[in-house]
């Protein structure tokens, strides 16, 4: 049965929600996996270990559907643990060839990470990959049915040649660990992921479907928008390549698609913040382009819509919101050590709003939180019984 253009969005839409749950803090890079796909393009995710990056990539892989690949890439990672050994018969009869089953070569969703520690076999044969979706290895030729690779690393590259590879990586998402208002939901959602929980799933033909509409989308309209943004982002300082400038359309295109539009708007240039290669220049950039980017609607890619649009705002909010629930949460037993507990809580929102905002910078609703937190902190008896 062949899915229409609204059934395939909603399909998509429903099994990211499934995959981005108990994924604290990660929903938008769940949905940037998805946005890449769509539009054809790879994802470049930067941060430190132990945050999640691995399990939001498989959970998304499987909300996609088709087969996966993931690798730890290290120094004496050989080639044939990507893409396959030599066939060894074949090689009896004077042939190179790649036995290609269970690898990369043969994966729709693929995931490597510390992708920059590969050698410069793995990283010349991986361009080809990633580039023209093709796989080249001796007497080996073949293509490859890649929809998006998603590479990890802790930080990136400094060397030149390196820095060209992670070029090729059109969208960047940094990430950093939970902070402390939201270490309960933490710890509850990392539990929860230790159970098989029935998730809906989309299907490659959805995936499809959705590529179809981002390559047939009129991109005129919001051109003109799009080159506008780009002149303010150049007259700030931040350069982005001929390459990135266009191919950016693709990202706009597929969150239009994966919004239930079929031709993108002003509402879809946030997209163009993840095309920005610093994590500095991301941030300037949503200040640069802050009213350009207060238009941004999308309800299947909504985190990452926010974080891109909002950037310190989208922060703030939850911060906000994390705050609020700790001081709904005062304790009625009497006992001290529930009083400590709590107020380390309190702390901890502080401590975020201190690492997020200068203190002069420090948005309207969370000054009126931390004036509440302080009451509370200094007299937990007296907020007890106002409550």
């Amino acid at each position: 049965m062949s899915l229409t253009f609204e059934e395939a969005a909603g399909s998509l839409r429903d099994a990211l929600a499934d995959a981005g749950r108990g994924l604290v803090e990660r929903e938008a890079m769940v949905e940037l996996v998805a946005l890449s796909a769509v539009a054809g393009e790879h994802l470049l995710v930067i941060g430190p270990p132990g945050t999640a990056k691995s399990e939001a990539v498989r959970r998304t892989a499987r909300a996609l559907g088709g087969s996966y690949f993931e690798y730890l890439l290290g120094r004496f990672t050989e080639p044939s643990e990507i893409f396959g050994p030599v066939d060894l018969r074949k090689l009896r009869e004077g042939t190179v060839e790649t036995e290609t089953t269970g690898m990369l070569p043969e994966a729709e969703v693929a995931f490597l990470d510390e992708v920059f520690l590969g050698s410069t076999a793995i990283l010349n044969t991986l361009l080809g990959v990633l580039n023209e979706r093709t796989f080249r290895r001796g007497h080996t030729r073949m293509k490859v049915p890649l929809r998006v690779c998603v590479g990890a690393s802790n930080a990136l590259p400094e060397e030149e040649s390196l820095a060209a590879f992670a070029d090729r990586f059109l969208a960047r998402i940094y990430v950093e660990p939970v902070p402390d208002p939201q270490l309960e939901e933490l710890l509850a959602g990392g539990a929860s992921l230790w159970r098989e929980v029935e998730a809906r799933k989309a299907s490659l033909e959805a995936l499809d479907v959705l590529a179809r509409v981002a390559q047939e989308a009129d991109l005129a309209p919001v051109r003109p928008h799009l080159a506008h943004a780009l002149r303010m982002l150049r007259a700030a300082g931040i350069g982005l390549s001929d390459r990135r400038a266009v191919k950016v359309q693709r990202l706009m295109a597929a969150a239009a698609a994966l919004a239930g539009r079929q031709s993108p708007g002003v509402a879809d240039l946030w997209p163009l913040i993840y095309a920005v290669p610093t994590k500095e220049g991301q941030a300037l950039a949503r200040e640069v382009l802050r009213d350009l980017l207060a238009a941004t609607e999308n309800p299947a890619l909504a985190a990452a819509a926010l974080e891109a649009s909002a950037g310190p705002l989208a922060r703030a909010q939850r911060i906000a919101r994390a705050g609020r629930e700790v001081m709904n949460q005062v304790p009625v037993s009497g006992a001290a050590e529930d009083y400590a507990a709590w107020r380390l809580k309190l702390e901890g929102v502080v401590r975020e709003m201190d690492a997020g905002f200068a203190p002069e910078a420090l948005p309207p609703d969370l000054q009126v939180l931390r004036e509440e937190i302080r009451a509370a902190i200094e007299g937990p008896a007296q907020a007890v019984a106002q409550a």
